[in-house]
């Protein structure tokens, strides 16, 4: 049972009232760091077989607060970046909701190809992403924990493919700045294990001891369980 926890970029200046994209030397603000220092204390005693990052500057701070003081260090994969928004890149979110391409967005995002040369597009991002997380799970292996720092639609992409949603569907899922999302992939499904997560403890992520461990089952919790 491989589990990959999903840990989105912290606050930037454009965070929020601009959209982003793959705008260069886009850097954590004094918000942002704080909000990965948080996350990497919240994350100290889990033992990351691997921290994987978007190639952007705001991910990559993000993942490198997370890698302090660890022997592991940060990778890049390019296919957990940002998705790449076109000509909507580096646009304020109050006048792209005016563009009629909006309502798409919200409504049926896997027709959405963004506009220009450099849109992509919904449809391939989540492809990539969740091709890239199965990649990690198949080289790590099923007793490994790892991180993969990236951004909200693309984290919303890949917990909307967990959880056996249609594309249409992602826009319902939340992902706040430095939150944590946890999916555990078994041989037969996925279990998303949290989403959004910003606070609190975090010792289910833990390995179990060796002694007690058992195979993990692909089994649903009839019942919903008696948590972790």
């Amino acid at each position: 049972m491989t589990t990959v926890v999903l840990v989105r970029h912290g606050l930037t200046h454009m965070t929020g009232p601009v959209l982003a994209g793959w705008t260069p030397g886009l850097h954590l603000d004094g918000r942002g760091q704080k909000q990965a220092a948080a996350v990497a204390e919240r994350l100290r005693e889990v033992p990351f077989a691997a921290l994987v990052s978007s190639p952007l500057d705001r991910c990559l701070d993000t993942a490198g607060a997370i890698a302090a003081g660890r022997d592991v260090e940060v990778q890049v994969d390019e296919r957990l970046g940002e998705c790449r928004y076109g000509d909507w890149t580096g646009r304020p979110l109050k006048e792209l909701a005016k563009d009629p391409l909006w309502k798409v967005v919200q409504n049926h995002p896997s027709a959405v190809t963004f506009p220009g040369p450099q849109g992509e597009p919904l449809r391939e991002t989540q492809n990539r992403a969740v091709a890239a997380v199965r990649d990690w799970n198949a080289r790590l292996g099923p007793d490994a924990t790892w991180l993969a720092c990236s951004h909200g639609d693309v984290i919303k992409a890949v917990v909307a493919d967990a959880l056996g949603l249609h594309l249409d569907q992602f826009q319902r899922i939340f992902v706040d700045p430095c939150s944590v999302t946890v999916i555990r992939y078994t041989e037969t499904r996925p279990f998303v294990v949290r989403v959004n997560d910003t606070g609190g403890g975090v010792a289910d992520l833990l390995p179990p001891k060796k002694k007690g461990r058992r195979k993990a089952s692909s089994d649903a919790a009839v019942g919903g369980g008696s948590g972790a």
